[in-house]
């Protein structure tokens, strides 16, 4: 049977845009479906204006640091107008990189909701298109519990785009958006509460990262507030919103932020038109090659709920591509030693197993740990401590893990991720040189485990 297309993507995200385009260097013919901005949530609403946000959030820092570089300054004053409207330049100058990416690449990228009317159809705006393969990257989209009041809350989608600061900021959740956007929010100038229902947030990181990070943070004065969690929230009548949490106690703020998990977006998508199956969870199922319980249909990125990072989206929108068009260079995605980071105040790189993962596994661990104040910080009154943990097999000597919470902590820690990959012996991480004086040669200068 004749295809309109080899390939049809169903949206225009991280995975989905790497996969259209390769695929069609790979002489494949392509097209891309997305409703509603290129780029997907990374670059709209996600990681890259968080991480602009960020950068904001740390300016606070700087100033406070300068006196005791000599530096006297007048007391600024910040504008959030000006830093979303700088923001917004910058994404919409990220869309028309995107676009320029797709259409030059001979990707025919049609702009409207995409649905599937069958195995091997889409239709896209009354238009229908046939496809040997179809490819679902439709990413995920935050979501709020069931809770009176819930429409009162906003999400990250909606944070980047407040017209003001808000005063007060609740903010609900213990992953890591939550404890980001607490930090944009504090560092930014809200007064800022963080509220989780477990014991300590950030579950599945290291033990030593989470407590140390805690400590960090309640220095910076946020306020922490654990086991805990919003009953109903309701608006009062000067417009700022009471969150009545369960164990009775009141909260008044200017804005709730929600950010206690994302599900896949699959809305109106027309999955029950094919053979595709959901997990329990509710994300597509795939196997190993990520395909779909529908033959001619594969699914990647956050929609199947794997790892949810645009750097593992991006891997496996390539393998797809290879695996179609260019068998011989197909390599599986190595979801083993993934480094990741959270854009906390004070930041958290991590790559490789936690010591809580490592004991699990069966292994007999040697810790090292370093807890220090950073060079840049001797100068000011600044108490804050970089943390720095190896995790490393006490028989073999192999370094499992690495993390780290500190300035730069994302930076330093891509670095370790290629050494992990490679396999690194604590010994080898000894006989290595360090920069000196930087805050990294402490991974390398760890000579004695604590324990």
């Amino acid at each position: 049977m004749a295809y309109d297309f080899d390939l049809f993507v169903i949206g225009a995200g991280s995975g989905g845009v790497r996969a259209a385009r390769f695929a069609a260097g790979f002489g494949a013919k392509v097209a891309v479906a997305e409703s509603r901005y290129l780029g997907g949530t990374c670059v709209n609403v996600g990681c890259v204006p968080k991480k602009l946000l960020v950068y904001g959030a740390h300016v606070a820092d700087e100033l406070e640091q300068a006196a005791g570089f000599g530096w006297t300054l007048e007391e600024g004053h910040f504008d959030w107008g000006t830093l979303i409207a700088n923001k917004n330049r910058e994404i919409e100058r990220l869309n028309g990189i995107y676009r320029n990416l797709l259409v030059n690449s001979g990707v025919t990228l049609l702009q409207g909701h995409a649905r599937l009317t069958g195995a091997h159809e889409v239709e896209v705006e009354g238009q229908r298109y046939s496809a040997e393969h179809i490819l679902i990257a439709t990413g995920g989209w935050p979501q709020v519990p069931d809770i009176p009041g819930k429409e009162l809350a906003i999400t990250s989608n909606e944070a980047f785009y407040l017209k003001e600061l808000p005063r007060r900021v609740l903010v609900v959740g213990g992953g890591y958006i939550a404890v980001e956007f607490a930090g944009i929010f504090q560092g930014l100038g809200a007064d800022t509460t963080l509220l989780y229902r477990g014991d300590l947030f950030l579950r599945g990181f290291d033990g030593s990262v989470r407590t140390h990070l805690k400590e960090e943070l309640q220095k910076r004065g946020l306020d922490l507030q654990f086991n805990a969690d919003i009953q109903r929230i309701d608006q009062q009548a000067d417009g700022s919103l009471k969150a009545t949490l369960k164990d009775g106690r009141e909260l008044v703020a200017d804005c709730v932020f929600y950010a206690t998990g994302r599900r896949p977006m699959l809305d109106n998508l027309g999955l029950e038109n094919t053979g595709v199956e959901l997990d329990d969870r509710g994300f597509i199922r795939v196997d190993d090659q990520y395909q779909t319980t529908e033959p001619s249909i594969i699914a990647i990125g956050d929609v199947i709920g794997r790892v949810q990072l645009t750097p593992v989206a991006l891997a496996e929108g390539m393998a797809v591509a290879r695996r179609l068009f260019k068998p011989e260079q197909y390599r599986p995605v190595d979801y083993q030693n993934i480094p990741t980071a959270v854009f906390s105040q004070p930041p958290i790189g991590t790559v490789g197993l936690t010591e809580e993962q490592a004991l699990e596994a069966g292994h007999k661990v040697q810790i090292f740990e370093s807890r220090f104040r950073a060079m840049k910080l001797t100068l000011t009154d600044i108490q804050e401590k970089t943390l720095m943990k190896l995790v490393v097999d006490a028989e073999t000597d192999k370094v499992l893990g690495c993390h780290m919470v500190g300035s730069d902590a994302g930076e330093i820690i891509q670095g370790l991720g290629v050494a992990l990959k490679a396999g690194a012996t604590k010994q080898q991480f000894d006989e290595t040189i360090g920069v000196h004086p930087t805050a990294a040669e402490e991974f390398v200068t760890m000579r004695t485990a604590t324990r």
